[in-house]
């Protein structure tokens, strides 16, 4: 109940700053499931995430005399937004650790949000890497750390999510789907449908390449993941929070695992079907529908969009991501005989009419028969691969599939 209450007083503290963000129905998506989808808009903060209602909820109630030294973080980009913004409009002093790899939309906003309020200090590869410099630098100079997620009043302001959620929808709702990083999000909004909602089922959702919850939660402890996918940066995490560890074992009803490359397949889709610009976090929710079509028939199911903070810069990145997945984009590293024609064989003999080279890399080498190439194809139809392998085996091309082969593939495409 501490929780609960601390959520109920965190709404009262964020009624000036945050937006109540819409919960709509998604026709398109309730058609496809047979089911009605809502779609809690947390991408329509003014910091575009719900990271402003935990960060702003922890650094108002802290005592004049922490206000004063400041406050600090580590972020990979939201969390970090959220604090720039609340010590703007509370005038105190952070600093703000992200790791090198912060998509550079991120990085400007910080910079926009938190004005002379805020210092930048980019350090390591992930989010533990700048949560390691950041709590370093809190011990030593004993400055506040703002924790992304595991702290009770972190947990409070981002459960005011569920707050509005049930207050704007009166009815029964069977499904909630919650995107998972630290659990600070999943854990508050949780609480609250434990309190208020208890027959509603809480899923959460985490990235295939890091899942940190449903390990430990597996292992009945907190346990750290070696490595992790850093694509979903906004939910991918080596270890997630003891206290938000012991919420989500006790109130989560299962958690999903999504592939990388489905939450492509997502963004690209909301992009193109319903204007919306989400961030590989923000699309995990509805990447799980896929996963739970069956239970959701017939059901009213919601998904927290979480944040809408993309770097358009990702785009190729994303497109290649999702193409990978859906079985429509293949490499091969082939061995072209080395006189005039071989190429254009391989066009016309090998290749349909709706294949498409998309990378091609060859070095000639004069005193060799044969030489590699790596060739990218993209297809219309994920079938077509079958057909593509067979001629090339009976036209005499040696190849290495290198889809399947992680490292090799890797190294030469990247």
């Amino acid at each position: 109940m501490k929780l609960f209450h601390q959520i109920q007083e965190a709404k009262k503290q964020l009624q000036e700053v945050i937006t109540a963000t819409p919960l709509s129905e998604n026709l398109n998506l309730s058609t496809e499931f047979n089911a009605r989808i809502l779609l809690k808009r947390e991408d329509l903060q003014p910091v575009r995430s719900y990271k402003i209602r935990g960060a702003y909820n922890k650094i108002s109630t802290l005592t004049a005399a922490e206000k004063e030294k400041g406050v600090l973080c580590a972020s990979a980009g939201n969390h970090a937004q959220g604090v720039a913004y609340s010590c703007k409009l509370l005038q105190i002093k952070g600093k703000i650790y992200m790791p090198k790899t912060t998509p550079k939309q991120k990085l400007k906003q910080v910079s926009l949000f938190g004005g002379d309020f805020i210092e930048i200090v980019l350090t390591g590869d992930t989010f533990d890497d700048a949560y390691a410099a950041a709590m370093a630098d809190a011990t030593e100079n004993k400055i506040t750390f703002i924790h992304p997620f595991d702290d009770l009043k972190v947990m409070a302001g981002q459960g005011t999510i569920g707050l509005e959620i049930l207050e704007s929808y009166k009815k029964p709702i069977d499904y909630v789907f919650v995107p998972i990083g630290g659990g600070g999000l999943a854990s508050g909004l949780s609480e609250v449908f434990r309190q208020l909602s208890p027959n509603t089922k809480i899923i959460g959702v985490e990235p295939e390449g890091a899942p940190s919850m449903k390990n430990s939660i597996a292992d009945g402890k907190v346990s750290v993941l070696e490595n992790i996918d850093k694509f979903v940066d906004g939910a991918a995490v080596k270890q997630v929070g003891k206290m938000t560890f012991e919420i989500c074992q006790k109130n989560l009803s299962d958690i999903i695992l999504v592939p990388e490359g489905k939450v492509c397949t997502t963004i690209l889709r909301l992009y193109n079907e319903e204007a919306m610009v989400v961030e590989p976090a923000g699309a995990l929710t509805i990447s799980a529908l896929d996963f739970y079509k069956e239970e959701i028939q017939g059901k009213t199911v919601v998904c927290v969009v979480s944040g809408s903070n993309n770097d358009i810069e990702r785009t190729a990145e994303i497109k290649e991501r999702s193409l990978l997945y859906e079985g429509l984009m293949h490499y091969f590293m082939v061995q072209f005989p080395q006189r005039p024609g071989a190429l254009k064989e391989f066009v016309n003999d090998i290749l349909g009419p709706d294949d498409d080279i998309t990378y091609f890399q060859f070095t000639k080498k004069n005193n060799r028969e044969t030489g590699p190439a790596v060739v990218g194809l993209e297809l219309k139809n994920k079938n077509d691969i079958i057909a593509i392998k067979e001629k090339m085996e009976n036209k005499g091309f040696e190849y290495k599939y290198l889809n399947e082969k992680q490292d090799l593939f890797h190294q030469l495409i990247g």
